[in-house]
């Protein structure tokens, strides 16, 4: 997915949430786009692939920045690390996998956020709500039958 156009794009979209275009930045970004929900350990990982001496530290930040400015969703499934998704903006949820905690999105009924009202808001303006399911994926699933 390392194309000019791509790198183009994630280059605009980093200039639009008024962050600086660096190679670490666009690396991240490549390495998590289209890529499902890793962690930073597994970020780290396809990042040095092409930016060979990047310490974790610096994906950790790089990460920070990129959630914080709205172009990364970080998830946190119990027992799990941090996740990082490209997907954001959208009302999604998550299920996980109890078995091999593989991780997938789960559309919201509803459509538009929040799709789920509290009982009591305690004075709160509710925006969002975060649903985990947690359940065996398929392969376990089979695994466990088998």
């Amino acid at each position: 997915m390392d194309t000019e156009p791509h790198r183009d794009d994630a280059a605009a979209r980093l200039r639009d949430a008024g962050l600086k275009v660096t190679a670490p930045r666009l690396a991240v970004l490549d390495a998590v786009v289209g890529h499902g929900h890793l962690d930073a350990e597994a970020v780290h990982a396809r990042v040095t692939d092409t930016l060979p001496g990047t310490s974790l530290q610096s994906i950790y930040n790089v990460l920070g920045a990129l959630t914080e400015a709205g172009l990364l969703r970080r998830i946190e499934p119990a027992e799990s690390p941090a996740l990082y998704e490209s997907r954001t903006g959208d009302n999604h949820h998550h299920v996980v996998c109890t078995r091999c905690r593989a991780v997938a999105d789960v559309d919201c009924v509803v459509g538009h956020a929040p799709c789920l009202a509290p009982s009591d808001t305690n004075g709160f303006t509710i925006q969002t709500a975060e649903v985990t399911f947690w359940g065996l994926c398929a392969d376990c699933r089979r695994e466990v039958a088998g």
